[in-house]
């Protein structure tokens, strides 16, 4: 895995929040990457070992990899987005492109609404932006009565969140997935479900009205849906793209930045 130069923890309004810096010597605004559910920073590993012009960070999002000193048990998506622009104020960085995965993408669409001033762009990857239906919320509520079966639970959403074809040619998705959620307790997976998911709502209004330049990308077999105004390009895969299909993300990266 990518070897960080600097791990420091800030301290947020929702808690401790571990970030990892790869440093490099450069005027070139840095880049920040923000993970999904269930995942942490080494997600972004394929992306940040290829970009060496410019200085790095990513972060292990709310009770997720290093970040497990959450101090606010009733944290919500806009405290999420608060937490990040005291990232980059605790940081120093007054002006910053920033790259998200699925719940990534939903923390800086809203932070980039709030302060579109420092943000030079965003790249939002596989982002929901609608409100959970009442069957999807109904699903959500029988498998959280699945998760004494630790072991099946984390296969299915595997499933559910792979592509079929991801996990066909890459066994080893449905390994690092395990990886990171055991870490997630009981509590803990309820609780990220919950705020992230299942009480999440409709942002349609914050993508029309977003003042900054962004790029959207989803893969073809991801559950959410293209979002409306922004440029999105369409991917082989599910709705894990930086994992299935780093490439492409990298060259979407690539195109946010140029």
């Amino acid at each position: 895995m990518q070897s960080y130069a600097q791990t420091v923890y800030i301290k947020t309004n929702i808690g401790q929040i571990a970030i990892h810096t790869n440093n490099q010597k450069s005027e070139k605004l840095p880049i920040i990457l923000l993970h999904g559910v269930y995942f942490d920073h080494h997600l972004w590993d394929k992306q940040v070992s290829e970009i060496k012009d410019r200085t790095v960070i990513t972060l292990d999002m709310p009770l997720h990899g290093e970040s497990r000193e959450i101090t606010k048990s009733n944290w919500t998506l806009n405290d999420c987005a608060d937490m990040l622009i005291e990232i980059l104020d605790s940081l120093k960085i007054p002006k910053v492109v920033a790259i998200g995965h699925s719940w990534g993408s939903m923390t800086i669409l809203r932070a980039a609404n709030k302060h579109p001033e420092r943000f030079e762009g965003v790249g939002l990857c596989n982002m929901p932006f609608l409100a959970a239906s009442n069957k999807q919320k109904a699903t959500f509520g029988l498998q959280h009565f699945m998760l004494i079966f630790r072991s099946f639970y984390t296969k299915q959403t595997g499933k559910f969140l792979f592509g079929k074809t991801s996990l066909k040619n890459n066994p080893s998705l449905q390994i690092q997935l395990k990886r990171t959620m055991d870490i997630l307790s009981r509590k803990e997976l309820i609780k990220v479900d919950e705020t992230v998911i299942i009480n999440a709502k409709d942002v349609t209004d914050l993508i029309i009205n977003l003042k900054v330049k962004a790029i959207a990308l989803i893969g073809k077999e991801d559950y959410v849906k293209i979002p409306p105004v922004i440029k999105t390009i369409v991917v082989e895969g599910g709705h894990v793209s930086p994992l299935e299909n780093p490439s492409e993300v990298l060259k979407m990266i690539e195109r946010l930045i140029s």
